[in-house]
Parts: structure tokens; sequence; C-alpha cells
């Protein structure tokens, strides 16, 4: 596949960037050691670059799977949604170790998802803006001057959602692009909201973009913070199916599935409106923002079997 290197030249580009360890946080560096871990247990486990972030940070992929049908799930879209990166690496190293004790994982026997299913699952799709959201603009920081003009002079950045050039990833896709900036009404870079100059003109959005069309996913799960919901539709574009299993997904989660409109140019809208096959997205916990770690052990034992039973999807089963 294009634009993807493998696991030594991976570690070998990055073993550099591993130096700052943020408290009660999950950062990028948490990211790579994990990583890093990951692999090493579980060789089953590839770990493998997709692109890189506007400051040139590898953006991160973990394949799990020996699977036909290709199935990806992702977090921190949003930068003060950085818990997502958390959850989605807690669950594929649960995964991996049920898979190498030949164990079930909320119910599913994992080595039987693994010959079904290829996993795809990218943790941290912007780590730029997750840098920014936990330690702020440091001084040293390439686009410091901006970044301080953008966030208004203020020294905080933990509601920072955007990437280093202050674009909402997660408004970057050509799915109605026009539309969804009329909506906005945001004019340039900031916190939050702002689509960009064009689609897919940020290097994180054109990554996911690529893997997704280079591996044409059966189905699609992209995690965000919060409010409990599940949604499930695009303008019409879904495939028939996709409010039944949606409803599955709310079954073992206790999630609520909504059916949404007045939202454009999201990765989960580009996925059903170019691939017509279904796409989630996750609205995990409850609260403000980024919010706290310590509600993430509470907030994954919900999470946990909807992600699982995304692995199962394809199979038949009574609601």
């Amino acid at each position: 596949m294009p634009n993807i290197i493998q696991e030594r030249q991976f570690w070998s580009e990055v073993r550099n960037t591993v130096n700052v360890v943020w408290e009660n946080k999950y950062g990028y560096q948490e990211l790579l050691a994990n990583c890093r871990e990951l692999t090493q247990t579980y060789p089953f486990v590839t770990v493998h670059t997709i692109g890189h972030s506007v400051l040139g940070k590898p953006i991160v992929a973990l394949r799990c799977g020996t699977g036909a049908r290709s199935i990806h799930m992702n977090g921190a879209f949003h930068a003060n949604e950085w818990i997502t990166s958390a959850m989605l690496m807690r669950f594929v190293g649960d995964y991996a170790a049920s898979c190498a004790e030949g164990r079930s994982i909320c119910g599913e026997l994992a080595l039987r998802l693994h010959e079904e299913t290829t996993l795809w699952a990218v943790p941290m799709v912007n780590p730029d803006g997750v840098e920014l959201a936990q330690q702020g603009a440091l001084p040293t920081h390439p686009f410091y001057s901006q970044l301080m003009a953008w966030n208004e002079g203020r020294e905080s950045f933990a509601e920072w959602k955007a990437n280093a050039r202050g674009v909402d990833l997660n408004d970057q896709f050509p799915a109605h692009w026009e539309e969804e900036c009329q909506r906005r009404e945001v004019q340039g870079p900031g916190p939050r909201d702002y689509p960009g100059p064009y689609p897919l003109s940020e290097p994180e959005a054109m990554a996911m973009a690529n893997l997704t069309t280079a591996q044409r996913f059966d189905l699609t799960v992209a995690l965000h913070t919060q409010g409990e919901e599940i949604y499930w539709n695009y303008r019409g574009y879904e495939p028939k199916e996709s409010e039944q299993l949606a409803e599955r997904l709310a079954l073992v989660s206790g999630y609520k599935p909504v059916k949404l409109t007045g939202s454009d140019a999201g990765y989960k809208d580009w996925f059903i409106q170019r691939f017509r096959r279904p796409g989630f997205t996750i609205e995990a916990g409850r609260g403000e923002n980024p919010l706290p770690p310590q509600q993430l052990p509470a907030i994954y034992e919900a999470v946990k079997p909807l992600l699982v039973e995304a692995l199962s999807l394809h199979r038949e089963r009574e609601l």
C-alpha cells in the first residue's frame, strides 16, 4: 500500500520524539511507547505510518487480523478529545491479549474475529493538536505567534479541537464541504470549526482519506466525545442496514442511536457518501471536553463491547 512504512522504519523515524511525559494525560509519547510495547508483546499486531502531521509527526496505524473483512476505527480527530486515543489503544491491547491467550472478549471468541476481520486502528489522527491541548503553545513552537492570535491570547489550549494550523480535521472531507463552510461561518484558523481553505488541505485529513481509499474498509467507527450517542446516517447515502446495525451497537453499550442532520464534511459523512457502506461516529462519555482521564475506565466499559460488536456486525444477530 502506498505511504505505509513498516515497523522498523517507523521506529527509526520516531525514536527521538518519545521524550516528554504529561501527568495524567494520554499524549503522543504515550501512544508511541504503547505501540512499541504492544507490537513487541504481540508480533501479530503491526504498526504503520499512514502519513505525517503538519509538524511532521508520523500518524500511527495498528493492524491486527487476517480476515477478508476490513474494519477501521479511529480516535482524536479533535485535539481536546484525546481520551479517545487512550480508549482505542486500550481496546487494541485487550483484543490482542485475548487473541494470544485464546479467550473471549465481550462474549466473542477473539481468534474467530481475528480470522474473519482485519482491524486498522488509527488511535491519534491529530497528534499536533493533542500536544497543543495538553501542553499549550510553547514559545519554541514554529507557529507560536499565529497560535496565540488564533487562541485570542489565551495561554490555555485545553479546549483546542483543531490541528496545528487551526483547521478542524473533522470538517475537512469532500462531503458537501461548501455547505459546512456556510453553516460554520468561521472565516479563518482558530480553536474549532474552521473547515480549512479547501477539502483535504491538511495532511492529517489527506492521510486518512488515502488510507481509507486504499483499504476500502467495509465499516468504520470514529470515536469522539461526548454525549453517549451513535450517529449512523448521512443524507440518505447510508446502506439500508445501517440503522439496524446502530441498534446493535446501542444494545451492547447503552448509547443512543441518533439520525443526525445539519452536519457535513466529517470523516464518517465522507466514508458513507464515497463508499455507501456503514460508518458510525460514537460520542463517548458525558460531560465537557476535555473529559477528565479519571472517567476513562467507566467510559471504556461502555465502549469496549461496542467495538467488539463492530467487529462482528457482519454476522446475523437478532436484536
